[in-house]
């Protein structure tokens, strides 16, 4: 009877007991179970859908419902100020050395609502991080920063850019060493190392000067291509992203169309992605391509006048220039 494992004596029993209880508390303690993911509920995500399908006005009503229901959390912050962001990005688009970008620079006025969100996803962020830190808020802190750089880059503002740059930097990598998992991470990391490479030798030199933190186009691409493929928040950005940058610093045009074509193919009434589309074909002497995307991109609904209006000036250049051809 001895063998019986209900015959091993009380406290014996008692005493693994207690052990193991300590042994896994203190596991728990010294390595949190990380979420690789950010869970997005249904709204946000239909909210990301309608931002890319090229309806940026109906994600910020939803945007600003989940703004009511959780003031206290940057999510709807977020999708309000991505909605701004590709409205603004638009507007800024034009033709110029034979691509589709946004050339157009300067104040507009409607930055200041746009900064004044990005500040608000910040804040709130910042304020959950200061009760308990979350390698999520650190991506939603930094999410801001990178929005807020876009815009001061378009200002030329580079002064601008480079601070909220190494900010947006910094949350990153905390997040990533609280979740080396977190792909939305990954991804603004990416946009960071990337650009910060391209930058030409004065200006590097500048860099080392002022105290900010290299780059390394090559990792840049690394991280930019986990964001697409990985990332909840960042996914569409990073691929799109990418794409322009192996088109105008690398001119690797096979491998943006590569990267570019599953945009279109999730969402194929945008038409900044139809011109992308386009404009790469025609790099890469297809013409028949180039044209049905610039054509598609004429036929897309586009609600927003400004944008529209530069959708068809860009679409109708392109098109004249492959009938010069």
């Amino acid at each position: 009877m001895c063998d019986n494992p209900q015959s091993e004596p009380t406290t014996m029993r008692h005493g693994h007991s207690v052990v193991f209880t300590a042994v896994l508390f203190a596991l728990l303690l010294a390595s949190p179970a990380p979420a690789h993911d950010i869970s997005l509920p249904s709204e946000a995500r239909q909210a990301l859908d309608k931002i890319y399908t090229d309806a940026p006005d109906a994600a910020i009503l939803i945007a600003r419902g989940l703004q009511q229901a959780q003031p206290d959390h940057p999510l709807g912050y977020f999708l309000e100020a991505e909605a701004l962001w590709w409205k603004r990005y638009c507007a800024a688009c034009e033709v110029k050395y034979g691509m589709v970008e946004a050339w157009k620079q300067g104040k507009e006025p409607e930055d200041e609502v746009f900064l004044g969100i990005t500040d608000k996803e910040i804040h709130v962020a910042e304020v959950r991080l200061s009760k308990a830190e979350t390698a999520e808020m650190h991506v939603y802190a930094g999410i801001g920063y990178d929005l807020k750089a876009r815009i001061y880059a378009l200002r030329s503002e580079n002064r601008n850019v480079a601070r909220v740059g190494v900010k947006g930097r910094a949350e990153m990598l905390r997040a990533l060493e609280l979740d080396p998992q977190m792909a939305d991470a990954s991804a603004v990391l990416g946009i960071y190392n990337y650009y910060v490479d391209t930058l030409s030798p004065i200006v590097k030199l500048l860099r080392i000067f002022m105290g900010i933190p290299g780059g390394s186009k090559e990792n840049g691409v690394k991280q930019l291509r986990v964001g697409m493929d990985q990332g909840v928040l960042m996914a569409v950005d990073a691929r799109f992203i990418l794409a322009r940058a192996l088109r105008q610093y690398d001119q690797k045009y096979e491998q943006a169309l590569s990267v570019a074509e599953p945009l279109v193919v999730r969402y194929p009434s945008n038409p900044i992605f139809l011109l992308l589309l386009g404009n790469l074909n025609a790099e890469l002497d297809r013409n028949a391509n180039a044209a049905q995307y610039f054509r598609l991109a004429l036929q897309s609904p586009v609600v927003d006048s400004v944008c529209a209006a530069r959708i068809r000036e860009m679409a109708n250049f392109f098109l004249a220039s492959l009938h010069q051809k």
